[in-house]
């Protein structure tokens, strides 16, 4: 199954996120940091924030931060939310939906799938990838 890049950017972003749990982060510093357009960036973080996984503050002084503890968010209900309820095939208008086994495969293998990103959590990720930090740190003003 591949990811849509709505999905690889809400990871990404989530990560940023939790290496920088001690502070707010702007939208500028998540799409500089990661080079995506700030026009996506800010798209996804508001529907991230709509959905519970992030909160906002606005203003000057403003930014994201995870809405719970980074291993409380689940790497799972992430990419499930970004992807959606989409089944892996489209068997809509196929001849033979109506008697396929098939289409219970697909079932059984997105469920499958989505059962193992569901034992992993942002914490999980960012313990397990040595350096993480050194890589999303960006000089703070002083």
């Amino acid at each position: 199954m591949k990811l849509t890049r709505y999905s690889d950017y809400a990871l990404r972003i989530g990560l940023y996120l939790a290496v920088h749990r001690d502070r707010l982060v702007s939208v500028g510093e998540i799409a500089e940091t990661y080079d995506l357009p700030r026009g996506n960036v800010m798209k996804l973080v508001t529907d991230l924030v709509n959905a519970g996984f992030f909160t906002s503050v606005r203003g000057r002084s403003g930014g994201v931060r995870l809405a719970r503890p980074a291993d409380q968010i689940s790497i799972g209900a992430l990419v499930a939310f970004t992807e959606g309820n989409q089944p892996l095939v489209d068997c809509a208008h196929c001849l033979i939906a109506p008697q396929c086994s098939l289409i219970c495969i697909m079932k059984e293998a997105r469920a499958a799938f989505f059962g193992v990103l569901g034992k992993y959590s942002l914490q999980d990720v960012q313990d397990n990838t040595p350096g993480i930090t050194a890589l999303l740190s960006v000089p703070q003003p002083g």
